[in-house]
């Protein structure tokens, strides 16, 4: 088990709880937006403390094994599950189409350049707001491994798996 002060100077667990605890605020809207700074401060308390309510209890602040490896097996059923609603996304069925401008291509496009670091299937392209033709192989390459029709349509679904792509192979990475 370990006090506040020894998770403090930790850092990198920290890091990776904030990004977990993140992840499922999306999914669980009384859990507060962390964003990851590898510091175990008072809005990561508060959402340890929340999820401690809601999903294991008892109420106590303190992240030990047990915390963790229940907030760690939630987090990876919903990557798992493919159920982590990304934001930045609008909703309401809006599309882009090949070809279409959009300024969360531009979001897109630069997750896909940091995944073409690490996916070789992954295509860089330049950041410009079109779904280009780079774009839209890259999103047809997300609709494939979904096991989705390969229309090159950026929609939430494919926003989604972008995004959890982005954070498991570049956020997590560097976690």
């Amino acid at each position: 088990m370990y006090t506040t002060q020894q998770i403090r100077l930790i850092g990198q667990p920290v890091r990776s709880l904030q990004t977990m605890l993140r992840a499922l605020s999306f999914a669980y809207d009384f859990l507060p937006r962390l964003t990851p700074d590898g510091i175990f401060g008072e809005r990561t308390l508060e959402a340890v403390m929340l999820f401690q309510r809601e999903f294991h209890p008892p109420v106590t602040g303190r992240v030990n094994q047990s915390t963790w490896d229940a907030i760690a097996n939630l987090y990876r059923l919903g990557v798992a599950a493919g159920t982590w609603s990304a934001g930045g996304f609008p909703a309401g069925g809006i599309t882009v189409a090949p070809g279409s401008s959009s300024v969360h291509i531009n979001v897109l496009q630069s997750m896909f350049r940091a995944l073409a670091q690490v996916l070789e299937e992954v295509e860089e392209g330049a950041v410009t707001g079109v779904n280009d033709p780079v774009t839209a192989r890259n999103i047809r390459w997300l609709q494939r491994i979904a096991n989705r029709p390969e229309t090159g349509i950026l929609d939430q679904s494919t926003w989604n798996l972008a995004a959890r792509l982005y954070t498991i192979f570049v956020t997590l990475a560097q976690a």
